[in-house]
């Protein structure tokens, strides 16, 4: 058996073995009208691979086939599909589904319906199992599957599909343009789309990094200033300061978050996109107290900001800092344990899936 009954892809059998990878027959979710099928050409490696295959974010059932940062072309499209046709160069990121009928989904927010579908390690409401996109083919509904301008290579195209829209709907969102102050907090997978994303849109922007090797990296990629966090007292030139900040570290359980507060305007947000593995620190009421600060978060963006981005992207050149490893059992195993160490700058896109996979 093979596709379209069948995908293959590689596939972790626990987070005890999480940098052991082997092939595998995937069984997709039963085609319908509103599917399009993608034979893949490249998928980036994304935090959130490694913090499911490590068991970091709880407990999977496995043989798992993970990976949401999926580039390639339309090859079967289900026949009520209006937007994107066989031969397309499409993407589709870590949304594989969602009902479109609840009220999120109404109003433009189908990234929180309390139906979703991940694009893997979930279910479908039929029961099927979604896989990810280190595999030869993914399945998906039409409204996420987008096309990619012709401007991005598909190397660079796959991070923003989970890093860019991740850190790009926050910005939009919180109307982060000319006049507004941001500061980008972790300059790695994440916070180096967003220092370009806040700069393309207008803001005057900040990183904050505790790395002094990151100091010319941020500055080239939009950082006005840098500011290293690992100074004592570094929060009291920058009392007041920013109208957003945008947490993109990963270690946000280890941080002095009252510190980052106090640099808040008022009514200033401090908003999470890295997501640690540990609960966040305690911290007392009062923190919040005199500049009413907030604490907010979010999940990915609805389609309408994946296309925006896009088309940003293309028009100001905006590209994700990209190393490519052929996949094979040995290249997953090298891309997953440096992104575990932090040892990547600044993400990882899997390529030469023709020749692991072959054809059809």
């Amino acid at each position: 058996m093979g596709y379209p009954d069948s995908f293959e892809g590689f596939v972790v059998d626990s987070a005890k073995t999480w940098t052991e990878y082997h092939k595998s027959e995937l069984k997709p979710k039963p085609f319908e009208d509103h599917d399009v099928d993608v034979q893949i050409e490249c998928c980036g490696v994304c935090a959130s691979d490694v913090h499911t295959v490590t068991g970091g974010w709880g407990e999977f059932e496995g043989p798992l086939c993970v990976g949401h940062e999926v580039v390639g072309k339309a090859v079967n499209v289900g026949k009520e599909v209006k937007n994107i046709k066989k031969g397309d160069r499409v993407g589709v990121g870590a949304q594989v589904w969602s009902c479109l009928k609840c009220e999120n989904c109404k109003n433009f927010n189908e990234n929180y319906c309390p139906h979703l579908v991940d694009t893997y390690n979930a279910k479908y409401p039929d029961g099927s199992t979604a896989h990810g996109g280190w595999a030869n083919f993914i399945r998906a509904h039409e409204y996420y599957v987008f096309k990619i301008p012709d401007e991005i290579p598909s190397h660079e195209a796959a991070p923003l599909l989970c890093a860019g829209i991740t850190t790009y709907s926050p910005l939009v969102r919180a109307n982060v343009g000319p006049g507004k102050t941001v500061a980008v907090v972790g300059i790695g997978g994440l916070g180096h789309l967003a220092l370009q994303w806040s700069k393309a849109l207008g803001a005057e922007t900040y990183a904050l990094t505790h790395s002094k090797d990151k100091v010319e990296d941020a500055k080239k990629l939009g950082a006005k200033e840098v500011i290293l966090t690992s100074d004592e007292k570094w929060a009291e030139k920058y009392a007041g300061k920013f109208d957003f900040i945008l947490n993109c570290a990963n270690a946000t359980d280890k941080f002095d978050i009252p510190a980052y507060l106090s640099t808040l305007k008022v009514g200033g947000e401090f908003h999470l996109v890295g997501i640690p593995n540990a609960p966040l620190p305690q911290i007392k009421a009062f923190a919040f107290l005199a500049n009413a600060s907030k604490i907010s978060g979010s999940h990915l963006g609805n389609h309408q900001e994946m296309d925006a981005m896009l088309k940003l992207a293309a028009e100001k050149n905006i590209r994700p800092l990209v190393e490519t490893i052929p996949i094979s059992e040995e290249g997953i195993k090298e891309a997953v344990t440096r992104v575990e160490k932090s040892k990547v700058r600044y993400r990882f896109t899997l390529t030469d899936f023709d020749k692991a996979f072959g054809g059809k």
